[in-house]
């Protein structure tokens, strides 16, 4: 029997406190597989969350690609090895021509440091613009994009935030064309702002699927407006694929291709190595090497023989069970189900996602007021009746459903039908 509460205070005092955890009693893991994981009392939970197991928890394939060269070899890039170089050939492959060389680090919020660093080495600039909800990790330069938790000191003078798109509440007052355009704005605005103060602009920031925005529904070219703005400026743009990337979104490996425009610079993290810490930072050359040239880089475990077989693995996997085509088949099949489920539920004000990242945004009225306290108590819900998901989004009113690449129908009808029932029992007005 687990006891959670000597856990949580051995947590504290070791870790320190406010250290996250999921839920009110938090689950005490101890072993995964596939869509699966159980906690120490031996309860079953469908992981309806997770993309660092991207192809599934303990895939065999990726763990006896780690087993096999940590029994070999594992040392840093400063000696020569195959590994990092056959990766790499392997993972531009799956991009534009344009994008041809990276680094190897061991997480996304590395990756996003280096991006930023990079697109001011590549354009002479030192100005950042991002969106005031989004998320790319936890460095001191990197958590400045974030308005979230503002930090110690204040942000960056050379820093500006543009509003979050949002297809529910959309700027301009409605989808469309005006929506596009009212971004658009807002990137010129900080774009002018930039140029005013001396700084220029280095670069836009964006998670090409706004992940963390609550995923919103956008149409292709929706950012084509921005891009421009921010390229007629001098300055670059980083797709943040942590989320989106791998093929989770079903229709491309990228969700910059899905939206239809081709970064500068991409980072990736999460998924990469299937919970094995591995990350990258992907360019093309002259973008690549205006950074080492900049800057005396190096990453002790980035590149490392172990990393790159993970990642290597994971690739392979993807492709071999075709697994870009089971998120698009599984997804769509989600998608419908949840929008069968709104039909049902009023408290459901809008459905969306794309392959294997989707969700519903709980409202309270018809003038779509989120149901921030609600969503908590669904979430909550859902966990008692062995389902992992959680929420973000405007005002966390966002259910985010994120599972592993090998999530089937089966899956999708024990997750909906589930969630079917906590939304029953759990009056909107409780």
């Amino acid at each position: 029997m687990s006891d959670i509460s000597e856990l949580m205070a051995r947590r504290e005092r070791l870790l320190g406190p406010n250290v996250s955890t999921f839920y009110r009693d938090p689950v005490h893991i101890v072993r995964g597989e596939g869509v699966w994981l159980w906690d120490a009392d031996g309860r079953k939970y469908l992981d309806c969350y997770n993309n660092v197991p991207h192809v599934g928890h303990c895939h065999l394939k990726v763990v006896e690609a780690i087993a096999r060269q940590a029994a070999i070899l594992n040392t840093h890039t400063r000696y020569l090895h195959e590994g990092i170089l056959d990766y790499i050939e392997a993972l531009t492959a799956k991009f534009d021509d344009s994008l041809t060389s990276a680094i190897m680090v061991c997480s996304g919020s590395e990756a996003n440091d280096v991006a930023l660093r990079m697109a001011q080495a590549a354009t002479g600039n030192t100005g950042f613009i991002s969106t005031d909800m989004t998320y790319h990790g936890n460095t001191a330069l990197v958590t400045q994009l974030s308005t979230r938790k503002p930090p110690i000191g204040g942000y960056l003078p050379n820093l500006r935030h543009v509003p979050a798109p949002d297809s529910v509440r959309p700027l301009g007052g409605k989808p469309g064309a005006d929506f596009a355009r009212a971004y658009t704005v807002e990137v010129e605005k900080a774009v002018a702002s930039l140029d005013a103060a001396g700084h220029g602009v280095a670069c836009l920031i964006i998670c090409p699927f706004f992940a963390n925005e609550g995923f919103p529904d956008l149409p292709k070219g929706f950012l084509d407006g921005a891009i421009a703005a921010v390229r007629r400026a001098g300055g670059v743009i980083i797709a943040d694929e942590v989320q989106p990337g791998f093929g989770r979104i079903g229709s491309h490996w990228w969700g910059h291709e899905r939206m239809g425009f081709v970064p500068e610079i991409v980072t990736l993290g999460k998924p990469m190595g299937n919970g094995h810490p591995v990350a990258a930072v992907v360019a093309g050359h002259d973008t690549l090497s205006a950074f080492r040239n900049a800057f005396g880089y190096f990453n002790t475990f980035g590149g490392n023989p172990v990393s790159c077989a993970a990642a290597m693995a994971v690739l392979q996997v993807i492709d071999d069970e075709c697994l870009i085509e089971n998120a698009r088949d599984v997804g769509a099949y989600a998608l419908e189900r949840m929008r069968d489920l709104q039909t049902k539920h009023s408290v459901i004000g809008d459905v969306r996602g794309a392959g294997l990242f989707f969700g519903a945004e709980m409202v309270l009225d018809e003038a779509m007021t989120p149901a921030t306290a609600y969503t908590e108590r669904v979430v909550e819900g859902m966990k008692a009746r062995g389902i992992l998901l959680n929420r973000l989004g405007f005002e966390y009113a966002t259910l985010k459903i994120r599972p592993p690449m090998v999530f089937s129908r089966e899956n999708a009808d024990l997750l909906i039908d589930t969630l079917d029932e906590v939304l029953t029992s759990i009056p909107v007005s409780a």
